[in-house]
């Protein structure tokens, strides 16, 4: 893993996944897709691949539909859970539909085989797709119900062996509670596996967490609705919350 502070205005990460959710890609809608918003992260993301920076992407499917919630109301979890999948291989096209308009090569790889509209996962395929300068999408969740697309990313990210796994929020860090609700929430600048597991902070899913935590890849948590905030945290500025390795905390 790349490590060091690196010199001013220079990203420290050489090959980074992120994780972006479902409900980032509204906008301001109640369903579906802002196009105006995903042109945003579009190039959000490419000004990070201009830093040299290789980066892969695993996006949610809640503006959509959301597997878990759907099940709740008495639908088959299993069912609902692969609707959920298909909505983030949706989600996924339009990034990178996007991402080819501003002239980033860009490759979907998805979980669920479906070979006319983008390629099976295969992980040295990827590999070898960022190393040649493209950005890759992976849709589809892992292919498997009852898993969130939070331990996707994660495990994504191990499989890629990604320098960090960037997760962004709608808020600007990880907080002691939502702090849309609770005034006096604290927000944490930098917390450890255990602490997050302890405190029962609800960052992403605890399978993510522990999948992060036994391969030693910090999780980096911000908002991006601020214009530029992956370039800044990229470059270890802004406000963002650091999950790191219990011996990494200073």
């Amino acid at each position: 893993m790349t490590e060091g502070t690196g010199t001013a205005g220079k990203p420290i990460y050489q090959r980074v996944l992120l994780k972006l959710s479902g409900e980032g890609l509204l906008g301001d809608k109640e369903f579906g897709l802002d196009l105006a918003m995903v042109e945003r992260v579009a190039g959000e993301v490419k000004a990070a691949h201009e830093r040299g920076i290789q980066v892969c992407l695993v996006i949610g499917g809640g503006n959509i539909f959301r597997g878990v919630s759907t099940a709740a109301k008495g639908m088959d979890r299993t069912s609902a859970d692969y609707m959920g999948m298909l909505a983030t291989v949706m989600n996924s096209l339009a990034v990178q539909n996007a991402l080819e308009k501003l002239g980033v090569q860009t490759r979907v790889q998805s979980a669920i085989p479906m070979s006319m509209v983008c390629e099976p996962y295969i992980r040295r395929r990827a590999v070898r797709h960022m190393e040649k300068g493209r950005v890759v999408i992976f849709a589809a969740g892992t292919g498997n119900p009852f898993f969130t697309t939070d331990t996707a990313a994660a495990l994504r990210a191990v499989e890629m062996n990604c320098d960090a796994l960037f997760k962004a929020t709608q808020v600007d860090g990880v907080y002691s509670a939502d702090p849309n609700k609770d005034p006096s929430a604290k927000r944490f600048d930098r917390l450890t596996f255990s602490e997050v597991l302890t405190r029962d902070l609800r960052v992403m899913d605890t399978s993510a967490i522990a999948l992060a935590r036994e391969n030693n890849i910090p999780i980096v948590v911000f908002s991006l609705h601020s214009p530029g905030a992956l370039a800044q945290v990229l470059e270890r500025r802004g406000l963002f919350t650091e999950i790191c390795p219990d011996s990494d905390q200073e």
